[in-house]
């Protein structure tokens, strides 16, 4: 299949191009390669899915529409959108890189879709359109009340995506991603934070009073869903056990993750178990835009796919600090 990835220099975009390129097919990756972290990390996912004469890079902004146009100029039979700004408390500082990329880039994607119609295209969202709703969140849950600005661009896009859906009839699955962690992972997440400050000896930051649950999925066992996901384009009228398939449109969101919330403090000790040192902690309260838990209902992604993520958060974190050991001492 020919396949564009949005945001293929990012994290979760860099490991499903590369599961993509193994399995034979043919990738467009489209990024920006913006400087919201290290561009060097971003420049050397793309480094290493270039290797592969079946990879197409395409460099620049959603935002422009000659980018785009070149992305999608062969016609993908399926898309993988991505791309996106980042980060619950960025958006507290940057308001306006939030609404170009999330929201205008992701209408750039639609209308683009729109125009070429893919068999599937693949949205990623985020557990933070639940707010501060009860736990496990289910995808029929309501989500009117983000509690961050960028909780609201995801939200908005899943509106977005649902319009064109209905409009034009591109079959449109959303991915509702809980705090995925791994090899290769953003240096403004929690993990990569953690191994910086304690292989440097200096105290980490634990909000909340590290009294905070998170729903960690690995990163690899994220990928095999989407992987499966994509085979598995919603149809009008054919709901499955659980789904959320709109009424008017071939559309549906689906939660990835295990279904298994873990405390931050067995999260610390399994990066503090990995790395052979104890951490200093400072227990700070809670930032703006947090929430205290978050856990999924992963009955829909069960059944549309037969498995959810299983890696437990020790042999995750542990596939993590030896590639950070790598990554540290390649200069980097």
């Amino acid at each position: 299949m020919r396949i564009l990835v949005t945001g293929s220099a990012g994290f979760i975009g860099f490991h499903l191009s590369r599961r993509l390129l193994a399995e034979g097919h043919e990738v467009v990756g489209l990024d920006a390669l913006t400087p919201y972290y290290d561009v060097r990390l971003k420049q050397a996912r793309h480094a290493m899915l270039a290797e592969s004469a079946r990879f197409r890079p395409v460099i620049g902004r959603l935002e422009d529409a000659e980018v785009v146009e070149a992305a999608f100029a062969d016609g993908p039979e399926v898309v993988v959108h991505l791309a996106a700004q980042a980060g619950v408390r960025y958006s507290l500082e940057q308001p306006f890189s939030y609404a170009d990329s999330n929201v205008t880039g992701t209408l750039a994607v639609l209308e683009a879709a729109r125009r070429t119609g893919p068999q599937h295209l693949l949205i990623a969202s985020s557990s933070s359109v639940y707010g501060m709703s009860e736990q496990p969140s289910r995808e029929t849950d309501m989500t009117d009340w983000p509690v961050s600005l960028y909780a609201a661009t995801k939200k908005a896009t899943e509106a977005m995506s649902h319009s064109y859906a209905h409009l034009f009839r591109v079959p449109t699955t959303c991915l509702r991603f809980f705090t995925v962690y791994g090899p290769w992972g953003r240096p403004d997440m929690a993990l990569f934070k953690f191994a910086e400050a304690i292989a440097a000896g200096e105290p980490i930051s634990l909000y909340g009073e590290g009294r905070m649950r998170r729903d960690f999925t690995y990163v690899e066992d994220v990928v095999s869903a989407v992987w499966r996901l994509i085979g598995q384009a919603p149809v009008m009228g054919e709901p499955v056990e659980g789904d959320t398939l709109s009424t008017v449109a071939p559309w549906r969101v689906v939660n990835i993750a295990g279904g298994r919330p873990v405390e931050l403090m067995r999260f610390v000790s399994a990066v503090e178990a990995a790395m052979g040192r104890e951490a200093e902690k400072q227990l700070l309260p809670m930032q703006q835009g947090d929430v205290p838990e978050t856990a999924a209902d992963t009955r829909l992604l069960r059944a549309l796919v037969g498995q959810v993520p299983s890696t437990e958060v020790e042999d995750g974190v542990r596939a993590f600090v030896e590639w950070f050991g790598e990554w540290r001492g390649s200069g980097r």
